[in-house]
């Protein structure tokens, strides 16, 4: 397991700076895809729920440094979130394309309700979105859209991101 939480961590990293780099520049509404969230969930689902924690603990905590996020805010959201996506594991096939959608679409709306809450409880200094704006339903629109591509990519590395013995 620790070797599945490793590369998914790495690829998680690297969709990181991806984003915070090359993706920036085609943004929408200052929005991109949050690929290291898809990574979590495909790395909960795949393998279960405590390889989700550590994956989205471990990634969450390497974003937190790479953004001007408080310490320990992508850490929280990114665990929980692979914890809720490691619930799954089992319970649906995992087709290529409205699974993927769905899970995605499901853990941004998760995000979301994670971040208003934190927002309630500790004021500015968690940012939310805002409902009424479209950067919150581009990221949404843009999460369930690269789903599938970014599942049939992370398939390519099953061997190094999905525990032996399981799917």
């Amino acid at each position: 397991m620790a070797k599945n939480v490793i590369w998914a961590t790495i690829f998680a990293l690297i969709a990181g700076i991806l984003q915070s780099t090359i993706l920036a520049r085609l943004a929408i509404y200052r929005t991109v895809p949050d690929l290291c969230l898809g990574i979590v969930v495909y790395s909960a689902y795949v393998n279960g729920g405590m390889t989700g924690q550590l994956t989205g603990f471990f990634s969450g905590i390497l974003l937190d440094f790479l953004s001007a996020a408080p310490l320990g805010l992508n850490a929280l959201i990114r665990t929980i979130t692979g914890a809720l996506a490691g619930r799954f594991k089992g319970t649906f096939f995992l087709d290529a394309v409205f699974l993927p959608m769905a899970l995605c679409a499901g853990a941004t709306l998760l995000k979301a309700l994670l971040l208003f809450i934190l927002h309630i409880l500790f004021g500015k200094a968690v940012p939310a979105y805002q409902m009424a704006e479209p950067a919150f339903w581009v990221e949404l629109l843009l999460n369930t859209a690269t789903a599938p591509f970014l599942f049939a990519l992370l398939k390519l590395f099953k061997p190094i991101l999905v525990v032996k013995g399981k799917n």
